[in-house]
């Protein structure tokens, strides 16, 4: 099994995201520091200094540096703020929101790569690194992927794109729901592995495919299904009625295109007609056939020919 696939399983995601990822029961109340770091908090004034103000409790404190302290804060005021670690590795708090916290997922655009992974851009000062062992494609500065927010084995804030264990399987959709989403992944056998509104789990099996698609990438999609453990199925393809207008047109299209004729027909193999067209040989042949019948097109042994108008 290939580096790609294998990042790819359904059942790989960290261990360690499970083993490490302690959420606190309740986020929206008043903390200590215990188990903050990638977390917004509400968190006490405890201390204030010339360089800024600690908040925590009397045993765990945290600075927030002065530039980032309220007007007029006080000691015994609770302070929303976000514990991450600064460019010297020490936990510090900060009044600025990243884009998302320990356990979500976003779509971030790559500020920079280097020999240690790609820095993402995520609203704070320090740019979230992801490593390359967590990149199941080799990221692009400028270009945008979905992630997730986790905790690696040194204690340190890190972006993964292995983003399977993260995903929800309690969407709202229904069968023929279009949906929004972000390719996560690929797997050449199965299909490609999409993030629907970048939160739940969907997939696109190889037949319902009909352009390529890379990760990273938005795509709106078709529910087939809602399988019995909440993933869904889905389908770039309109219902089948409807589908047939789309390919009738875009074989006239591609016909025009090419002086009237192409060397494709209904004894064709299934991956040249995939290849060319982006649909199956049944598809095709089902929309030949109604070009033939509205009398748009010839066929012969040797391809479809427009007829004279």
């Amino acid at each position: 099994m290939n580096r790609a696939i294998r990042m790819l399983s359904l059942n790989y995601i960290s261990n360690k995201i499970k083993t490490e990822l302690k959420l606190p029961e309740d986020k929206e109340g008043v903390m200590g520091l215990e188990e903050g770091l990638g977390l917004k908090k509400k968190l006490m004034v405890i201390r204030q200094v010339d360089f800024g103000t600690y908040l925590g409790n009397k045993d765990e404190q945290v600075l927030l540096p002065k530039k980032q302290v309220p007007q007029n804060a006080k000691i015994g005021d609770e302070v929303e703020v976000f514990v991450y670690r600064d460019s010297k590795d020490r936990e510090i708090a900060t009044t600025n929101m990243p884009k998302l916290q320990l356990g979500e997922l976003a779509v971030l655009q790559v500020a920079q790569v280097n020999n240690i992974g790609g820095f993402m851009y995520w609203g704070l000062e320090k740019d979230l690194l992801l490593p390359y062992s967590e990149q199941v494609v080799k990221v692009q500065k400028g270009e945008k992927y979905l992630v997730g927010l986790y905790i690696d084995k040194s204690d340190r804030l890190c972006a993964t794109m292995k983003v399977y264990d993260f995903l929800r399987t309690d969407s709202p959709y229904k069968t023929d729901d279009i949906v929004e989403g972000t390719v996560y992944g690929k797997n050449p056998e199965y299909g490609v592995f999409v993030a629907v509104d970048n939160k739940y789990n969907g997939m696109l099996q190889n037949k319902e495919i009909v352009r390529k698609l890379k990760i990273g990438e938005k795509v709106q999609a078709r529910v087939l299904s809602v399988r019995e453990d909440g993933k869904l199925n889905l389908s770039l393809r309109e219902k089948a009625y409807l589908q047939m207008d789309v390919d009738s047109a875009k074989i006239l299209e591609k016909l025009k295109e090419n002086d009237g004729f192409l060397p494709y027909h209904d004894k064709s193999a299934p991956e040249d007609i995939r290849s060319e067209f982006g649909m199956s040989k049944n598809e095709f042949k089902r929309a030949i056939g109604r070009l033939y019948k509205s009398k748009k097109i010839k066929i012969s042994k040797t391809g479809i020919e427009l007829t004279e108008e």
